[in-house]
């Protein structure tokens, strides 16, 4: 069950350890995604790196919002579902575990592709890639994964290759508080697990709309850590999916995940 192992320790160390590390990897002073460092398509995977990670995680495309999509996850077939995290030997593996919020987006932008239909889009935090690869489906016209994880870069780069998808250009700066570039649209899901990044988050995606027009879509099953932050008063609730029995018993029983259009006041206080 998801109770124990990594799933556990995923679960309730995300708040700390990874909201740590958005906080404390800043981003350089222009990451325009042409210049930005990243893997793009005819990069090639680390050997051993791919071998791990196709030996500890499971293709799956079941339990979730989006059969469409195939992903390398951590599934409780895997090794390491109840391996001693001290094993693992990369980076707490966030990118393996497919986010409800995450899932919500992904399956609106398939269900809605002229959302994205010739746009160009930031996925931040983009972890095992589903949303940016269901953007990529959906006609995008220019797509950037970002997360700080290299190894979920490496990660997205075989879920692209899943879906029979040319790579897309993956960002491994944290860009939060940086020129993240001229966006259509910015998507983001399962961000909101830590005050001070929420802080940070609310800052900087009201600066991306108010300077660029950028169009912020975020996905979250309603945690109360997001629920509770002043942002949610300047939302508007796009869709709400039922999630599978899977995902419920993954997130503990969290049964549905939102779609909100972010959506700042004039009055709102300028960064």
């Amino acid at each position: 069950m998801a109770s124990r192992g990594w799933k556990r320790l995923l679960l309730l160390g995300r708040e700390n350890t990874f909201a740590k590390a958005w906080r404390n990897r800043r981003g350089g002073p222009s990451l325009r995604w042409k210049r930005c460092c990243h893997w793009s398509a005819g990069k090639s995977l680390d050997p051993e790196v791919r071998a791990f990670l196709e030996e500890n995680t499971e293709v799956t495309s079941s339990g979730h919002l989006t059969p469409e999509i195939r992903l390398r996850l951590l599934t409780p077939r895997c090794r390491f579902w109840r391996e001693k995290p001290d094993l693992w030997p990369y980076g707490d593996p966030f990118w393996a575990i497919y986010w409800p919020g995450g899932q919500a987006l992904s399956r609106y932008i398939l269900d809605n592709p002229r959302v994205v239909k010739g746009r160009s889009v930031l996925d931040l935090g983009s972890g095992c890639g589903a949303t940016a690869i269901a953007a990529v489906m959906s006609g995008a016209s220019q797509v950037l994964a970002n997360d700080i994880d290299p190894i979920a870069g490496m990660a997205m780069i075989l879920n692209c290759e899943l879906n029979h998808l040319n790579p897309f250009p993956i960002t491994i700066k944290n860009i939060i508080n940086s020129d993240a570039g001229n966006w259509d649209l910015i998507v983001l899901g399962d961000m909101f697990y830590d005050e001070q990044l929420a802080d940070g988050l609310h800052r900087w995606l009201r600066k991306c709309i108010r300077i660029q027009q950028t169009e912020v879509l975020i996905g979250d099953p309603g945690r109360h850590q997001f629920l509770s932050h002043s942002i949610h008063s300047q939302l508007h609730k796009v869709i709400e999916y039922s999630l599978p029995e899977y995902t419920r018993q993954e997130n503990n029983g969290l049964t549905s995940s939102i779609v909100w259009s972010y959506q700042p006041s004039n009055s709102a206080e300028n960064c």
